[in-house]
């Protein structure tokens, strides 16, 4: 008789214990589902809508569109260290047209770059020189392309009457890097805009951030990095409209790209799919609490 008093209050035991457990789960299930809901509700009303006014170019200065003081300024390129730039000299003397143009021969070469090379370009050493056969070493460094025209006249005067120089500088590029994206591309002309440069690239895609644009330009006094909204119609007047020789773009990418909408049919998918799964969330956290209740009474 005592063995199954025994029994029977050990299976007592056990089951007030196993109730315990069971409600403890059901508890800790209950307060995990509460969260997840929480979370999915959280991650719905904060998704982002990928709207025009992110993607749009020449928005008038207003809500979030920056305006920008009339500071446009285009300065002739100047000259630096490690520029390579062809030179050809006219004269009435064929053979010293001959000499300094190469005429007789291929004039160009496939740089490491992939880009094309004249044999007739010269580097601006690290003193700041070029240096001519039968003429020598002349400075360069720091000046515009018109200036070191003038220059490079005077240089040959003593030896050649009636002569004149055409400059050009070779291999004049850009980079593009960022939000998928890398580019070095050659500048066709001696001014190029942002907007052409991001149209030589192939613009941006819809989740560039358009409203932090970064470039990196070199100068004398080290690199800078200038940091504006492309999507602001008073860029056109701005310092920032001109790119130079070597800079580098850099296109970061929107904050919202993980939860993003772009169009209505997303929109609706997105919006289903939340409901969907809230609902089965729902229904699983009321059979739950109904349990619990039926196992407390």
């Amino acid at each position: 008789m005592n063995v199954f008093l025994r029994f029977y209050q050990y299976s007592r035991k056990l089951n007030i214990f196993a109730s315990v457990i069971l409600n403890q789960t059901a508890f800790s299930m209950l307060k995990f589902l509460k969260q997840t809901i929480k979370f999915i509700l959280f991650c719905f009303l904060f998704s982002s809508c990928i709207t025009s006014g992110k993607i749009n170019y020449m928005q008038p200065p207003g809500f979030n569109i920056p305006a920008y003081k009339d500071s446009l300024s285009f300065e002739d390129y100047k000259l630096r260290i490690g520029d390579r730039i062809t030179l050809k000299i006219y004269s009435t003397d064929d053979k010293t047209n001959a000499f300094f143009n190469n005429s007789t021969g291929n004039s160009a070469m496939t740089s490491a770059s992939g880009g094309t090379m004249d044999l007739n370009s010269y580097l601006i050493e690290k003193n700041g020189n070029i240096t001519l056969p039968m003429i020598g070493e002349v400075q360069l460094v720091g000046q515009t392309v018109r200036e070191a025209t003038s220059t490079l006249e005077k240089a040959i005067e003593s030896l050649f009457k009636f002569s004149t120089v055409e400059i050009r500088v070779v291999n004049r590029n850009f980079s593009i890097i960022g939000n998928g994206k890398a580019s070095y591309i050659a500048i066709p002309q001696e001014k190029i805009n942002i907007f052409k440069a991001l149209a030589m690239a192939g613009d941006l895609g819809i989740y560039a951030d358009r409203s932090k644009i970064r470039v990196l330009r070199e100068t004398d006094n080290g690199v800078q990095i200038k940091t504006f909204d492309l999507r602001s119609s008073d860029l056109i007047h701005s310092e920032f409209f001109y790119i130079e020789p070597n800079d580098v773009i850099y296109i970061q990418t929107i904050n919202e790209r993980f939860f993003s909408i772009t169009n209505l049919p997303s929109l609706v998918s997105t919006t289903v799919s939340t409901v969907s799964f809230g609902v089965i969330l729902y229904d699983t956290y009321n059979k739950i609490a109904s349990k619990i209740k039926e196992s407390n009474q």
